[in-house]
């Protein structure tokens, strides 16, 4: 485990209209918190959520960085560092 994310460089899209995790309202379930990839702008759920979309786009895609979206969150963590890499306020 590193101290500094090696990945910051790779935020792409840093906020979302959405919110609400696709892949549970498909599945007609319910999610705790949400995560916004910082790659390609995916919402999913955290992992404190029964189906953990979020975690599960990171092992399927390889996407590092994930910002929380809930409301007074800035908080970036990275997948790949096992680290909170950083805030983003927007």
């Amino acid at each position: 485990m590193t101290t500094n994310c090696t990945h910051l460089g790779e935020a792409r899209v840093l906020q979302t209209d959405r919110d609400y995790c696709e892949a549970c309202v498909r599945l007609g379930q319910r999610w705790v918190h949400l995560r916004l990839c910082l790659t390609c702008g995916q919402v999913g759920c955290c992992d404190s959520s029964t189906n953990q979309h979020a975690s599960k786009h990171y092992q399927e895609t390889g996407h590092p960085l994930v910002r929380s979206i809930e409301p007074g969150e800035h908080w970036v963590w990275c997948y790949e560092d096992k680290i909170v890499a950083g805030e983003i306020d927007q």
